[in-house]
């Protein structure tokens, strides 16, 4: 997706600096076009080095930081500086005052995307909802499940990031924690001792994970072995039964459909690691109890799952769409409408994450904060 939005950067480039032309400073225009059109470029080519390992991924990781609040900035200032121009037909501005108000949207795009980059990095808060759900057993009735989805453990979400996440989810007390996911980038040799905190997590009944497409981007198998040295309950096509006073809990966590796609950092990186998904396999493993929990890291999957008896499905992947305004026209469509929060999904609830991490290369967000969630599970009426 970030080669085909680096494409955007040209039209939108051509739109910023069109006025350039057309008072023939052409040099200027020609200038700007092309600086505009390499940052804009650069998130491309930071997944293409990272792909052929053309660098360490701590130095990429940097760069796209730096190289995410360009894009984002360009993106905002391409949607202000529209709005100008059709402001501009009803002959509001002057020519002195169109370029004073073009400097103030270059100023103001590249500090809305600043604060949205410093919102992204900053260690999450709990937050906490209930969760009513049809068929749940009256046992179950508050229950306190944690979510921690999409941490994307990496030289930017390093090691002291995690370990707030783990002391702010341990503060909170909860009787189970989940990992729907997307918890680690990186190879396993440079980037394990960033996820090492999560092996201090601890709950009455138990710790679960689950892969997220960047398991498969990152050597699968080598994390998959990372992940189990940590007790966290590696589910791959996998369910575990857990008694709570003396009922069920089946909680299921599957392969994600990123299978297939093949990581330097495999054993043979001509061959795919890890697992399709499989709801059939999970659905026949949590057969008899009295209420099934899957992790799904990619809520697109949700009707499909919905049918073969799941109560509640937690997933992540989104990071709750990132920003107000892309969440509805851009990560809504490519997820079949789920974004972020509770849905109903036939007799199943979905629950999505917004995510308490972020993904280095578009570490940016605008009133979608990121969040550890703490599920209080409720009997539906």
């Amino acid at each position: 997706m970030i080669f085909y939005a680096s494409l955007i950067v040209l039209p939108v480039a051509l739109w910023l600096w069109w006025p350039l032309l057309q008072r023939e400073r052409r040099t200027a225009f020609w200038l700007a076009f092309v600086v505009t059109a390499l940052l804009g470029a650069m998130p491309a080519a930071l997944i293409w080095a990272m792909r052929n390992t053309a660098l360490s991924y701590s130095v990429i990781a940097h760069l796209q930081v730096v190289a995410g609040w360009i894009f984002c900035s360009l993106m905002l200032a391409f949607v202000l500086a529209l709005l100008r121009d059709i402001v501009g037909l009803l002959g509001v501005f002057t020519p002195r005052s169109r370029k004073l108000f073009t400097g103030l949207i270059v100023i103001a795009a590249l500090l809305a995307t600043g604060f949205g980059v410093t919102q992204a990095l900053t260690i999450p808060q709990v937050r906490e909802q209930e969760i009513a759900l049809a068929n749940l057993p009256a046992e179950f009735d508050g229950l306190r499940v944690a979510v921690i989805a999409d941490i994307h453990a990496s030289p930017i979400n390093d090691s002291h990031y995690v370990q707030g996440i783990v002391n702010r989810t341990l503060a909170a007390n909860p009787d189970l924690v989940v990992l729907p996911g997307d918890m680690i980038d990186g190879d396993v040799a440079t980037q394990a001792k960033n996820i090492a905190p999560l092996s201090q997590l601890k709950a009455k009944y138990g710790v679960f994970s689950a892969p997220g497409n960047h398991e498969y981007y990152s050597g699968y198998d080598a994390w998959a072995r990372v992940f189990r040295s940590l007790h966290l309950n590696y589910l791959e096509n996998q369910t575990q039964r857990v008694k709570i006073k003396g009922r069920t809990l089946a909680v299921s966590g599957i392969g994600d459909p990123a299978y297939g796609r093949l990581s330097q950092q495999n054993t043979d990186p001509r061959v795919p690691e890890g697992l399709p998904p499989d709801i059939e396999a999970v659905a026949k493993q949590a057969k008899g109890a009295d209420f099934h929990l899957l992790l799904a890291h990619q809520p697109k999957l949700a009707r499909d799952n919905a049918v073969q008896g799941v109560g509640l499905q937690i997933s992540g992947h989104t990071h709750g769409g990132h920003i107000l305004g892309m969440d509805r026209w851009l990560v809504a469509p490519v997820n079949n409408g789920f974004v972020r929060g509770a849905y109903d999904v036939d007799r199943m609830k979905l629950f999505v994450s917004s995510g308490a991490g972020l993904w280095a290369g578009f570490a940016v967000r605008l009133g979608v904060p990121s969040s550890i969630d703490l599920l209080v599970l409720r009997r539906a009426k």
